[in-house]
Formats: C-alpha cells, sequence, structure tokens
C-alpha cells in the first residue's frame, strides 16, 4: 500500500502537469467555428422541417379525412420549406 508522501508527490506532479498545460493551450475554452454551427443548423432544418410537416398532416389526416394526403402534402411542404432555410442558412457569411 503506497504511504502518503507518494500520494502527496502523485498529486503535486499531477497539479504541475495541469498548470503547464494550461498555460500551453491558454485558459479560454475554444469556441467552435462558425461554419460548425451552421452545419448543425443546416441538418437541424433537413431533419425538422419534413418531421414537423408529417406530424402536421399526419394530425390532419387523423382528425378529418380518411386518406394520406394531408401527411404527403405536409412532408412535401417541410421538405420546401427545409430547402427555402438552407437557402437562406447559405448566405450567411461563414467566420
Amino acid at each position: 500500500m503506497a504511504d502518503n508522501s507518494q500520494i502527496d508527490d502523485l498529486d503535486r506532479r499531477i497539479a504541475n502537469a495541469r498548470a503547464v498545460e494550461e498555460a500551453r493551450v491558454g485558459t479560454a475554452p475554444a469556441q467552435p467555428a462558425k461554419g460548425y454551427g451552421q452545419g448543425s443548423r443546416v441538418l437541424m432544418e433537413l431533419i425538422g422541417a419534413p418531421l414537423g410537416g408529417g406530424v402536421l398532416g399526419w394530425a390532419i389526416d387523423h382528425w378529418f379525412t380518411g386518406s394520406h394526403w394531408g401527411l404527403i402534402v405536409g412532408i412535401a411542404l417541410g421538405v420546401v420549406v427545409a430547402f427555402r432555410n438552407i437557402f437562406r442558412i447559405s448566405k450567411e457569411r461563414a467566420e
């Protein structure tokens, strides 16, 4: 079993290594680039808009009709909205 002096020595070496690493990297956490955020927004648009349109279309079908035209139209409108928003995102300047 290790005695207290070995544990204290290990704690001191770990603290020194952390201090050296913080001095090397800096204390400020790295911020992701804006392009990464834009990519995440595009992904959310591609998933969310058709999914939301599909859910709304299914709800309209469920409440008002027995056919699946509301679902089909809802998904189609969701895809159109997603691509329109992606086009807007692509016009933003990535820094």
